[in-house]
C-alpha cells in the first residue's frame, strides 16, 4: 500500500521507513475491489511499509470484509503502539484480521539490533494487546502468526523446531500466546544487499543460496499463486520482483488490464533472476513461511 513505516529494519528488501512518500492511490484502491470481486479472489495480503499508515487503509479492510475475502496484515507491531493508532488492534480484532507479524528473536538485544531500539519491549506490548482480544488463543479464530528472519547472512533454522522455541519462550517469560511461527530467508537486495554489500559478504550470501538450491521447493513457490501489485497498481510475480522491477513477460501489466481482459493469470509466466535462489534455498521460504 505504500513504503511508509515507522521503523527502519536492515533487512527491509523494500527500503521502507519514516521518510518514504509513496502512497496507494484511491484510484488504484477502488480497483482492487473489482479485481477481487471479478475473479473470485479469497485473500488479500496488505503490505507496506506499514500498511497501516496508509489513510484509506481501514476502508480497504472493511471493502474486503464485506465482500467475504480473507484479509492478512503484514504488521511490525509498534505500529500499534504509536499517537493516533491507540485503537488500531481493536480494528483488526473485530473485522477478523488475520495479523502476521515480524518478532525475528525472543530476545531483546538481537530485535533491536534488527529493528532498531525499543523495538522489541513495544512489541512485547503490542503482542500482549493482541492476545487480549483474543488473538493467538486456542480457538484458533484470530490468527497471530510471528515471523522470524536471520540476524544476518545465513538460512533460518528448522521451522517447527524453532517454532517450538518460540512457543515456550514467549509464554514462560512475557505470558504471549501466537498461532504459528514463519521463518523467512532474507533477500539479497535493496537495503539487506547493500547492508551484506559494505560488510563483505555479499558474494558469500549468494553463494550459500545458490549451494542451498532445493528443488523440491518448486513446486510451492509462491510466485506460483500470488500476485503482487505495487502501490501504483502494477503488476510483479512477488514482492521482490516488484522491488527490482522485473515486470512480467505477459499482456497483463497493471489491475486495469485485468478488469479490461479478464485474461486467464494462472498462466503467466513468471519472471525469475538470481535472488529467487532465496526462495528455493533449503527448506525454501515464502510469504507463509518454511516450503518443506
Amino acid at each position: 500500500m505504500g513504503y511508509k513505516c515507522n521503523q527502519c529494519c536492515i533487512h527491509c528488501h523494500v527500503n521502507a521507513g519514516p521518510n518514504r512518500t509513496e502512497m496507494m492511490s484511491s484510484e488504484t484502491i477502488d480497483l482492487i475491489k473489482k479485481v477481487l470481486v471479478l475473479y473470485k479472489i479469497k485473500t488479500i495480503d496488505l503490505t507496506g511499509g506499514a500498511p497501516e499508515l496508509h489513510p484509506e487503509f481501514r476502508k480497504l479492510v472493511i471493502t474486503c470484509r464485506e465482500i467475504g475475502v480473507e484479509i492478512i496484515d503484514r504488521c511490525n507491531l509498534t505500529i500499534l503502539t504509536e499517537p493516533g493508532q491507540e485503537d488500531l488492534a481493536d480494528f483488526l480484532a473485530a473485522n477478523e484480521v488475520t495479523v502476521v507479524a515480524s518478532l525475528p528473536c525472543y530476545e531483546e538485544e538481537n530485535v533491536d539490533k534488527q529493528r532498531g531500539k525499543g523495538v522489541f519491549e513495544k512489541s512485547i506490548i503490542a503482542l500482549k494487546r493482541l492476545n487480549k482480544l483474543g488473538y493467538g488463543l486456542s480457538d484458533g479464530r484470530l490468527k497471530l502468526n510471528l515471523v522470524y528472519n536471520p540476524q544476518g547472512p545465513s538460512l533460518p533454522p528448522d521451522q517447527k523446531a524453532l517454532e517450538e522455541i518460540y512457543r515456550k519462550k514467549m509464554s514462560s517469560i512475557y505470558g504471549i500466546y501466537f498461532s504459528e511461527l514463519f521463518t523467512i530467508t532474507n533477500m539479497p537486495i535493496n537495503r539487506f544487499e547493500g547492508f551484506l554489500r559494505a560488510t563483505g559478504q555479499l558474494t558469500e550470501y549468494q553463494n550459500l543460496l545458490e549451494k542451498s538450491f532445493n528443488k523440491r521447493n518448486l513446486d510451492t513457490v509462491m510466485c506460483r499463486n500470488l500476485l503482487s501489485v505495487n502501490w501504483q497498481g502494477y503488476l510483479y510475480d512477488c514482492d521482490f520482483n516488484q522491488q527490482l522491477g522485473l515486470r512480467p513477460n505477459c499482456k497483463l501489466k497493471h489491475l486495469k488490464d485485468l478488469l479490461q481482459n479478464k485474461l486467464e493469470i494462472l498462466d503467466m509466466p513468471i519472471n525469475v533472476d538470481s535472488h529467487c535462489f532465496g526462495c528455493t534455498a533449503g527448506s525454501g521460504s515464502s510469504c507463509s513461511g518454511s516450503l518443506q
